[in-house]
């Protein structure tokens, strides 16, 4: 995979994305069967994107592979993109009505987005009636707001191998290397951050309440045939800060999160969060 081309910096230290929402007419009718939205929505995507793309754009996009360790003890790259489509989990759509997804695009250079909605625009099942561009930078550096408790909800299913339970440790140490592995590939560079030293601070973080659901569900790959299961959890879950601890150098993380997901399949929709703060 070649190098991210040079971006200005500006001295901040940010995590920069795209939410790109396209909205759609159904030239038919239109099933998304219930947990398998994402996965359905990116293996079209998988299909369109090769016949609108060149090979080597497509394979950056959608098949990118490492050239040598991976970042995190990963194979391949994370993709640069995930979808987000859960409100159309179990939906049909009939012939002519609309319906929409977004797409969080980690990649911020014109042509990529370009290449994303060419390749939805040749989609025979529905027709491209607008796309709405919503660029997001989180502040990873200043001033942050004091926290002691937040509460984090699982979305979609979500995977935080090899824990069962989303001790804070685990759930911060996906974050932080997912955020910072996709800044390294797609943005101005990993996060300069003190990784031990942080995560030794987020096990002092306890999971103060846990009350999750277990989902089990699998994929058949159109391409090889093979079933994957594609379950995990759902709920919510509460951290409290140690003693004297806060937990607002966390927070920048847990905004990330929420455009990034956690855990693994990510790229399906799997692993979306969301979090508040608690008083």
């Amino acid at each position: 995979m070649p190098p991210p081309s040079p971006r200005p910096d500006d001295g901040r230290v940010t995590f920069d994305l795209i939410r790109l929402r396209l909205h759609f007419r159904a030239a038919g009718s239109l099933y998304f069967p219930p947990g398998k939205a994402g996965n359905t929505l990116r293996g079209a995507f998988g299909m369109l994107l090769q016949r609108t793309a060149e090979a080597p754009e497509y394979a950056r996009i959608f098949e990118p592979r490492a050239t040598g360790a991976g970042p995190s003890g990963l194979a391949d790259p994370p993709r640069p993109f995930v979808f987000r489509a859960a409100h159309l989990n179990g939906q049909t759509i009939a012939r002519g009505d609309e319906f929409h997804f977004d797409a969080h695009l980690f990649d911020t250079q014109a042509d990529f987005e370009r290449d994303f909605i060419a390749a939805f625009a040749v989609w025979q099942r529905a027709e491209v009636i607008s796309a709405e561009r919503q660029p997001v930078s989180i502040e990873f550096a200043g001033l942050m707001e004091s926290a002691a408790r937040v509460r984090v909800t699982f979305v979609t299913p979500t995977e935080l191998k090899p824990a069962v339970r989303p001790e804070f440790r685990v759930l911060f140490a996906r974050l932080r290397d997912r955020v910072s592995t996709l800044r390294a590939l797609y943005g101005p560079g990993p996060l300069d951050i003190d990784f031990r030293a942080l995560g030794e601070r987020a096990a002092r973080v306890a999971l103060a309440r846990c009350e999750l659901t277990w989902h089990s569900t699998e994929r058949r790959s159109t391409r090889t045939g093979q079933t994957h299961p594609i379950g995990g959890f759902t709920g919510l879950a509460e951290y409290q800060a140690g003693y004297d601890d806060d937990l607002s150098e966390f927070l920048p993380y847990l905004r990330a999160g929420q455009w990034t997901g956690v855990g693994r399949q990510t790229v399906w929709g799997k692993g979306e969060i969301c979090f508040q703060l608690c008083s």
